[in-house]
C-alpha cells in the first residue's frame, strides 16, 4: 500500500531554514509527480510546491517563490523541500502528496512552526 513519511519539522526563528524530507513506498516513486502542501490552522490545505515524475519541473505557490525548493532523489523514493527564509506565515502543517488513479494519499505530516 502506498505510505508516505515526513520528516524534518520543528521550531525556527524568523529567517531560518529547514529542510522536510518525504520518503515513499509502496509504488513506483519514479513515476510520480510528487507535492508538498501546507495547512495552518483555521485555514484550507494549500499546494505550497511540485515537482514532476519525468523531468523533474517545478512549481511554486506565489507565497513561497524565491524561498522553497523542491528536489527529488529517486534512487531514495524521497522528496525533499528545503525552506529558506522561513516567516510566521510558513507556520503549518506540511504534508507530502502523489495522486494516484485519482485517489490523493497523504503522509502524516510534519509541523513547521516559526517564531518572530
Amino acid at each position: 500500500q502506498v505510505q508516505l513519511v515526513e520528516s524534518g519539522g520543528g521550531l525556527v526563528q524568523f529567517g531560518g531554514s529547514l529542510r522536510l524530507s518525504c520518503a515513499g513506498s509502496g509504488f513506483t516513486f519514479s513515476s510520480y509527480a510528487m507535492r508538498w502542501y501546507r495547512q495552518a490552522p483555521g485555514k484550507e490545505r494549500e499546494l505550497v510546491a511540485t515537482i514532476t515524475s519525468i523531468s523533474g519541473s517545478t512549481n511554486y505557490a506565489d507565497s513561497v517563490k524565491g524561498r522553497f525548493t523542491i528536489s527529488r532523489d529517486n534512487a531514495k523514493n524521497t522528496v525533499y523541500l528545503q525552506m529558506n527564509s522561513l516567516k510566521p506565515e510558513d507556520t503549518a502543517v506540511y504534508y507530502c502528496n502523489i495522486r494516484r488513479l485519482s485517489v490523493n494519499y497523504w503522509g502524516q505530516g510534519t509541523q513547521v512552526a516559526v517564531s518572530s
